[in-house]
């Protein structure tokens, strides 16, 4: 390992992995050493120390328009590894090798005992992963490139398998390439929410360990997910997440939006961290048309999209969560503030969720309201307490007296709150 221990690097460092300890992201001491010894700066050649060493994605590649590779936000790769449980000696196969960055993590972590392949669909983004991995002392990190879909049986069974690309299934060769006490980390598309989720082998299923929020580029190859995103409007108006983007009308969506809307009350009282961490849940898996609504920019200021979630002052970004139905539009927002300067919260940080309909067809606000007031019955259940179970495909059929049953192409979803 080529270690950089002077100057304005191990400054900066030291900075951010501080930061990452203070907001819970790092948690034990092997992810905090990785952190601290792995030289960031030495996979993003090209960018200045401050931004190497920010919390920030940082983009590599694009195809036309789409970013196809970057290096992940540290902090989503803290979070990742904590997942992983990572222990010396074993062997670990990764998806999605982007700058090398996160397989240089691992392999500090399993040590000279342990194993490390990625891989990576781009030939050169391989190849510039593999010297990245060169060049930091850890050539012996094994670079594959080859569609991740498949694996990578010459190395098979793996303790670990994760992917830092998001995932619309689990193909079966990562079950299969698993070893029975082996732990399974990605990002998977949930009904247009995107979650970090880490599975552990349990008989014949795999069955969470660990449930976060997350947001990636979408895994490539053959077993590349639906279009899940879209953009309402011009280039730079808002965006659209959903679980399959074919089924939208983006232009009829857009005039929807920006026509006359309405608001009706749901007497339902929340936090902003309550709607992102349980609500958004609870409709994408109980309400079709879910999606998650954004707008940046000059759009974040027009007052599109409503600021549910409630971003810092000064992001010029909103977002809030979206059905849409037949000739319909409902979004989330916050009922008017009852105390000044409050944005719409109560002194404990609370306020009302109402929804906006827009269109003449009322359909889409009506559910919206009555999930709503369902997830408040249901005592404001978030992403912590729930329990996801995943079989293959060909297994005999659940019982949805098991749970929520989504039915994906290679997996069968079950999901239930604790």
């Amino acid at each position: 390992m080529k270690m950089e221990r002077s100057g304005i690097f191990e400054e900066l460092r030291t900075r951010l992995v501080n930061d990452l300890k203070a907001n819970g992201r790092i948690r034990t001491p092997a992810v905090e050493e990785a952190f601290r010894i792995v030289p960031r700066h030495l996979f993003l050649p090209g960018i200045d120390a401050e931004a190497a060493y920010r919390d920030q994605s940082v983009p590599t590649k694009r195809i036309g328009d789409d970013l196809v590779s970057g290096a992940s936000q540290p902090s989503v790769m803290a979070l990742m590894l904590e997942q992983l449980e990572l222990q010396p000696g074993q062997c670990v196969l990764e998806i999605g090798a982007g700058t090398g960055y996160n397989a240089a993590l691992i392999q500090y972590i399993v040590g000279d005992r342990g194993k490390v392949v990625t891989i990576d669909i781009d030939d050169d983004i391989a190849a510039a992963a593999r010297q990245h991995l060169v060049t930091a002392g850890l050539g012996h990190v094994n670079v594959v490139c080859s569609d991740g879909a498949f694996g990578y049986p010459d190395a098979a069974p793996f303790d670990r398998i994760i992917l830092t690309v998001g995932a619309w299934d689990i193909a079966a060769a990562w079950r299969e390439q698993l070893r029975p006490d082996g732990i399974l980390v990605l990002p998977l598309s949930v009904g247009g929410v995107e979650l970090s989720i880490a599975f552990a082998v349990v008989n014949s299923h795999l069955e969470s360990r660990s449930v976060e929020f997350c947001s990636f580029m979408r895994m490539r190859g053959s077993f590349a997910a639906p279009k899940t995103a879209l953009t309402l409007g011009p280039d730079g108006g808002p965006s659209l997440k959903v679980e399959n983007a074919d089924n939208i009308d983006p232009e009829r969506t857009y005039d929807l939006l920006t026509g006359a809307s309405s608001d009706l009350a749901t007497w339902v009282q929340t936090t902003g961290e309550e709607a992102f961490w349980g609500l958004s849940l609870w409709l994408a898996l109980h309400e079709t048309g879910f999606g998650m609504l954004s707008a940046r920019g000059e759009f974040a200021e027009r007052g599109l999209v409503p600021d549910l979630f409630s971003f810092p002052r000064g992001a010029r970004a909103t977002s809030t969560v979206a059905l849409v139905g037949d000739d319909s539009l409902a979004l989330l927002a916050r009922g008017p503030a009852h105390s000044p300067g409050n944005r719409g919260e109560d002194r404990d940080g609370s306020f009302e969720l109402i929804v906006r309909t827009h269109g003449t067809n009322g359909d889409a606000a009506k559910r919206l309201v009555r999930s709503v007031r369902a997830w408040d019955t249901a005592g404001h259940p978030s992403a912590n307490d729930i329990r996801i179970r995943a079989y293959p495909k060909d297994m005999a059929s659940v019982s949805h007296h098991d749970g929520f049953v989504m039915e994906k192409p290679s997996s069968r979803l079950v999901f239930d709150w604790t």
